[in-house]
This record gives C-alpha cells, sequence and structure tokens, in this order.
C-alpha cells in the first residue's frame, strides 16, 4: 500500500526505483528487487497488463509512473491516507485496498492458487546466437498465459530480473508467490527449432509436465506463436487438474 500510495501521489510522474527505495523502504535495506516484486503483486492484483497498461506502467531505464486518474475524494466518508504537509486522500487507494483485503484474505499470505512464473527461456543454440529468439518465446508464452482466466501469470520485468540467475525453482516459486514455475530452452539445426518447455510444482520442485516442439526454421513469430499456444494448452489442462 505504500508504494501504491506513494505511486498515486506522484500520478503522471515518473519515479524511480531509488527515489522508491528511499521513500517506500526508508530503513530498510532492501534491493532493486523488493520494488520489483512488489510492483508485480501490485499488477496481479489490479489485472494489470505490462503491455497496455490501466493503473502502472513502466518506463524503460527510468522507473514507474502511475497512469491511472487519480484525484482526491470527498472529505468523509472515503479514509484519508497521512502525506507529508496534510492530509491526502487518494479515491484510487480505497479500491485497490478493498482488493488486496479481499485477495489476501482468500488465500492468505502464501502462493495463489493456480499462479505461474515463467523464467526465461534458454539459448543452448550453437554460439548462444539465438538469444533473440528465446526472449521472443518467453514474452509470447507470458503473453498467452496472462489472457487464461483464473490464472496467474508473474510480470514479464519480473521474470526477466531472473534472467541467467541460479535460483532454484522452490525459491523462485516462494520469492514470487506461485505455485508454479515454467522454465524451458531453445535449439536450432539446421533446418529445425527445438523448444524443451517444463512445468514443474512450487513447493517442491518436481517436474510435473514437460514437452519439446521441433519446428521448421522459417517464420520464428509464427513458431514462437504456436509452440506458446501448445504450452498454454498443456498448462492450463495441467493446472486444472
Amino acid at each position: 500500500m505504500r508504494l501504491l500510495v506513494y505511486l498515486a501521489e506522484r500520478s503522471g510522474e515518473v519515479v524511480s526505483i531509488d527515489e522508491l527505495l528511499k521513500e517506500v523502504w526508508a530503513g530498510v535495506i532492501v534491493t532493486s528487487d523488493s520494488v520489483y516484486q512488489a510492483v508485480a503483486s501490485l499488477r496481479r492484483e489490479l489485472g494489470d497488463d505490462t503491455k497496455q497498461p490501466t493503473y502502472i506502467a513502466t518506463v524503460p531505464r527510468l522507473g514507474y509512473k502511475m497512469v491511472a486518474k487519480v484525484s482526491e475524494a470527498p472529505p468523509a466518508p472515503v479514509p484519508r491516507v497521512p502525506r507529508r504537509g496534510g492530509q491526502f486522500v487518494v479515491a484510487i487507494s480505497v479500491v485497490i485496498c478493498l482488493a488486496l483485503a479481499v485477495a489476501y484474505g482468500l488465500r492468505g499470505h502464501g502462493r495463489a492458487a493456480n499462479s505461474i512464473a515463467v523464467v526465461p527461456f534458454l539459448d543452448l543454440t550453437d554460439g548462444m546466437s539465438h538469444e533473440y529468439f528465446a526472449d521472443g518465446m518467453t514474452e509470447e508464452v507470458i503473453d498467452k498465459l496472462s489472457k487464461e482466466p483464473g490464472l496467474r501469470v508473474a510480470a514479464p520485468t519480473t521474470s526477466f530480473y531472473l534472467k541467467q540467475k541460479p535460483i532454484a525453482i522452490v525459491d523462485i516459486a516462494k520469492q514470487l508467490g506461485v505455485t508454479y514455475v515454467l522454465d524451458g530452452s531453445v535449439r536450432k539445426s539446421q533446418t529445425t527449432y527445438r523448444v524443451a518447455a517444463r512445468l514443474s510444482r512450487g513447493d517442491n520442485g518436481l517436474v510435473v509436465w514437460s514437452e519439446t516442439y521441433d519446428r521448421p526454421s522459417g517464420d520464428m513469430l509464427w513458431i514462437q506463436d504456436d509452440i506458446a499456444t501448445q504450452v498454454t494448452k498443456a498448462i492450463t489442462q495441467t493446472a486444472a487438474r
């Protein structure tokens, strides 16, 4: 809520991560990862889309910006949020406070049911020269999964922060508060792309589903879309069991 209120108080302004760490996490020693996690959590609760944000927009290399319209609420009976130099009321914070309260009340403080994080796919091609394809594959899978009703998906910003970091599946799930973690890899022969995907439980790291997809090299966007669709279909069926 402190993060939400701080962004709302500066609606329309770009707020840097350093500023957020200084103001929102004042007196606490944390890293920028805390900001990424908190923003990702807010977006999940709000159902916000990182590509077409309604509430919080990412400004590359600069920080975050509240893009939702924020206005002062009537003096009563809306609860007031204290601000330096007086009392400041953010109408949007009341709505979101209720949303957060309901969400956490329903699921407690553990992992959200049917939630997933997609770890950036590894580029295992010769010379690791197809990282752009692996990253595009990751983005496409996240986009497809995020459109599935009842499935919570960690934001791309959060997922890509984990790129090339040696973190165990269980730790990733605990850190992001998800029940499943999807990882994968991309390989390529002269004429074929091979994409491997694997779904693991967040509580014990056990693999519950895996598949390998071979597609002739050609239209990379079509390959990414086709495989992402197949992965999403398989995952939603597995998560529903």
